[in-house]
């Protein structure tokens, strides 16, 4: 089953959202199905049959839909977007230039100063009235009127069908008072109309359109901006011979010419060169990254100084970059819970309206009020209560939400997780890689009888012959004392205890205390109870303790703060390990956990997380490992830090790139304020139709006014989410 997603044209409110997705779970095959209003698009999981596709694209269309099926480049994606921006300013336009005389005329005509300037008398007056109204009816609002049709042959009814039923009802009563008044009207030579209420409402609807539209491509703006880091060519070399290509015909095992000032087309090793890269986009760190041979370089960063060449090994949506935006829009699609409140109310909601209207309009004229009076009460009903407020008080906020956690490193994979996290009341903390460094440091080095120069060059020039962790933390160190290796002959590895070898006259043994055992080398108290606290690396030089190493995974700078503001926050914190007793408390004092669990294994981790759940805590936990992968799906919310493996990320739902565990502060301030953002939004948009329905129905509302409150709601509410890209985490 793979993830398929496909832009609907059509979709206004939330109700329509409601029943593209009725439409689409009718069709069998099509599992995990999500309708965003603010992306205007449908996501489902299928087995890739073309037939179950057509067959949704024919049941929207019935609806009023239309499902493009095409591959879109994100060009022509942009293209069509600017595309139907165009076509709604020119219907705006046109509505404006019409009603801006009706509006005039109709306004002017109840003041006596005007009609005796005026040449025409009422009659007159009404038949130009209908003239300048018709071209707006017919052409700027026919949009309504065709997604109505299709409404009423499907028995259903949404926003469309509101504005739809309550301009032309205005325009249609006018109609007919103007062509024959002594049908409607009691006073013949003053006939009512009301043409000015019918253009004035379509024109303010336009322009609230209009500015959703506008809105909404900046809630996308973090997509676009991902988008834009890849460049559209890039230099290949093939039989030595440089050629520049576009981008789409990038393949893996290419090689890549990278000059200063470039964009990286792919993610790839470096086979000659070395360079300083910009990759503050990817990692969010501003300082550039230094790179040599076999160093890893990722589409997206921008080359600052050196010339190299790299092989190519990710491309397209497999890169580090392509997951990220693969990541960022399947959030930014998708739904959080409290979304499905507001979507069961839509799909209730304007079926209810309109038997309100009818409702309203019957009850006026039966309690005796002119037919003018009662279809005003009617349209004003159906204009206040139009829900398109209510389709964009989530996603708007769930796009920008993750956007602005996209631009700060930190990508949530969905809105379900996002709120979720708000919720977090316990984070557990794996220690290595995610509170400390993750890579062992030499902290110390005591010798015993030898000059510690010497000491270093006969270690280091052994452990250069170690591919083991450990090994490589002494050769940086020496490295990092400017000390020169020496020939090492009758090299020989321990799995388990360490190595041996020969360097000049010297025989060296480096490992444990078993190990120097086994060689007849004595190894004093003193260095036998520091390795049951620390890692330490024993030496023995010909058959006597030289000395030792003490090596430590550090504890990264932000951990401390991390924990102390989690705390704050009233939030619980635990350290979890599989490392010794020992160890993990020296971590967890010094770092601020008042809680830790030692020499846990990974099916532990998971028992604990499910321990904490069962006691009614909502428990997020962070991670890197393969070790870590099932405490991470277990957890409420699981969080992976994004220096870590792929199984644990493709566990997780938060991806913290900057391997920070700051971000999990920050991750959880991101999550308040974007749920807070949507109890807000749904609140506007609710006071509107709660207050204004009412007022509409007892006759205290102008259709005019319902209208321009209508499209106000939608304004405020996308205004409010877009608000989040202001704060900072």
């Amino acid at each position: 089953m793979s993830l398929q997603s496909y832009k609907v044209e059509g979709m206004t409110c939330a109700s329509c959202v409601a029943r593209v997705e009725k439409a689409a779970q009718k069709i069998e095959g099509l599992e995990n199905i999500a309708v965003n209003l603010a992306t205007e698009k449908i996501s489902f999981h299928s087995d890739g049959s073309p037939q179950k596709v057509e067959e949704l694209a024919d049941k929207l269309d019935r609806y009023g839909y239309k499902l493009i099926q095409e591959e879109k480049t994100v060009s022509h994606e942009s293209d069509q977007s600017e595309e139907d921006d165009s076509n709604l300013r020119t219907d705006f336009l046109i509505a404006l230039i019409f009603t801006i005389p009706v509006f005039i005329i109709s306004m002017a005509w109840d003041f006596e100063a005007f009609r005796n300037i005026w040449p025409l008398d009422k009659i007159d007056t009404n038949k130009v009235l209908l003239i300048l109204t018709t071209p707006i009816i017919f052409l700027p609002a026919k949009r309504f009127f065709v997604i109505f049709w299709k409404n009423l042959k499907m028995f259903t009814a949404e926003m469309n069908s509101l504005i739809a039923v309550g301009t032309g009802s205005a325009y249609l009563f006018s109609v007919v008072n103007t062509l024959f008044p002594q049908l409607l009207s009691e006073d013949v030579n003053n006939p009512a109309v009301y043409f000015e209420t019918a253009g004035v409402i379509v024109t303010l609807i336009l322009l609230g359109r209009l500015f959703e539209e506008r809105a909404k491509g900046k809630t996308g703006r973090a997509i676009k901006n991902l988008l834009e880091l890849k460049p559209k060519t890039t230099r290949i070399l093939q039989n030595g011979i440089e050629e520049e290509i576009p981008i789409e015909d990038l393949k893996i095992g290419d090689t890549v010419l990278v000059r200063p000032g470039d964009k990286l087309p792919a993610d790839g090793i470096i086979t000659r060169g070395n360079s300083t890269l910009d990759e503050s986009m990817i990692t969010g760190e501003s300082i550039p990254v230094e790179k040599s041979l076999d160093s890893k370089v990722y589409e997206g960063t921008i080359n600052k100084f050196g010339t190299f060449q790299f092989v190519v090994h990710q491309i397209g949506d497999n890169s580090v970059l392509g997951q990220i935006i693969k990541i960022v829009e399947e959030a930014q699609g998708s739904k959080a819970p409290v979304q499905l409140f507001a979507d069961k109310v839509a799909s209730i909601f304007t079926p209810g309206v309109i038997i309100i209207a009818i409702v309203t309009g019957l009850g006026w004229f039966i309690s005796g009020a002119e037919l003018p009076v009662a279809l005003n009460n009617f349209v004003a009903v159906l204009i206040i209560a139009c829900p398109c407020a209510l389709g964009l008080a989530t996603p708007t906020a769930i796009m920008v939400g993750t956007g602005l956690g996209a631009s700060n490193s930190i990508l949530i994979k969905n809105g379900e997780s996002l709120e979720q996290l708000s919720k977090v009341d316990t984070v557990i903390f794996d220690k290595t890689g995610t509170i400390t460094e993750g890579k062992p440091n030499v902290v110390e080095v005591r010798t015993i009888g030898m000059e510690s120069n010497l000491f270093l060059q006969i270690v280091g020039s052994l452990e250069n012959n170690s591919e083991h962790p450990l090994a490589k933390s002494i050769v940086n160190y020496c490295k990092k004392n400017n000390i020169d290796f020496l020939e090492t002959i009758d090299f020989r590895a321990e799995a388990g205890k360490g190595i041996e070898g020969k360097i000049d006259e010297y025989n060296v043994i480096v490992g444990n205390t078993l190990l120097l055992a086994e060689n007849g080398v004595e190894v004093p108290n003193e260095a036998v109870k520091l390795e049951e606290e620390h890692k330490l690396l024993l030496v023995g030089i010909n058959n006597n303790f030289a000395g030792y190493f003490i090596i430590s995974d550090e504890v990264k700078l932000s951990s401390k703060l991390a924990i102390s503001t989690l705390e704050k926050l009233n939030i619980k914190t635990y350290l979890i390990s599989g490392d010794s007793e020992t160890i993990t408390k020296r971590v967890a004092e010094e770092t601020g956990f008042t809680n830790y669990l030692a020499e846990v294994l990974p099916t532990q981790k998971s028992e604990k997380v499910l321990n904490l759940q069962n006691e009614g805590r909502i428990v997020a936990m962070v991670g890197d490992g393969i070790n870590d992968s099932p405490a991470l799906a277990t957890a409420n919310v699981g969080i992976a830090i994004g220096s870590g493996t792929d199984v644990a990320i493709n566990s997780a739902q938060i991806i913290l790139i900057k391997n920070d565990p700051m971000d999990v502060t920050k991750a959880i301030k991101l999550s308040k304020i974007t749920v807070t953002a949507i109890k807000q939004n749904l609140f506007w948009a609710f006071i509107y139709n709660t207050l204004g329905i009412p007022l509409a129905a007892f006759g205290l509302l102008n259709p005019m006014f319902a209208a321009l409150a209508m499209a106000f709601s939608s304004v405020s509410v996308v205004s409010n989410s877009l608000r989040i890209r202001m704060k900072k985490l």
